[in-house]
């Protein structure tokens, strides 16, 4: 499973977000992971230097073998939060849509 990160201009140190957390995804991701091809995370700031609440957004688009992408959004106060909630998103959608396949 590979993972791909984009950012905006507005996100600092994306090597360390990146390293962190693309094992962190594909630990989280790992029962999905004979399924699952690529894994793309989109990060912004909304506000950009401005501040503010919940103004870190994630999107995470996942590519299952055979099925269109899906993909689910999170924001939170940090990019680490809004990550993590963005992953738990996408394991309760994946589970969703390979649990109603395996079942036809």
């Amino acid at each position: 499973m590979e993972v791909i990160f984009n950012t905006d201009n507005n996100i600092e140190g994306k090597e360390r977000i990146e390293s962190y957390f693309s094992n962190k995804i594909k630990e989280d991701l790992s029962r999905f992971e004979d399924k699952v091809t690529r894994v793309e995370v989109h990060l912004s700031d909304e506000n950009g230097d401005k501040g503010g609440s919940n103004d870190k957004r994630c999107v995470l688009e996942v590519r299952p073998q055979g099925l269109k992408p899906v993909a689910v959004s999170n924001q939170e106060n940090t990019i680490e939060q809004a990550i993590s909630g963005a992953t738990k998103k996408m394991i309760s959608n994946l589970s969703s849509l390979l649990g109603k396949l395996q079942s036809h």
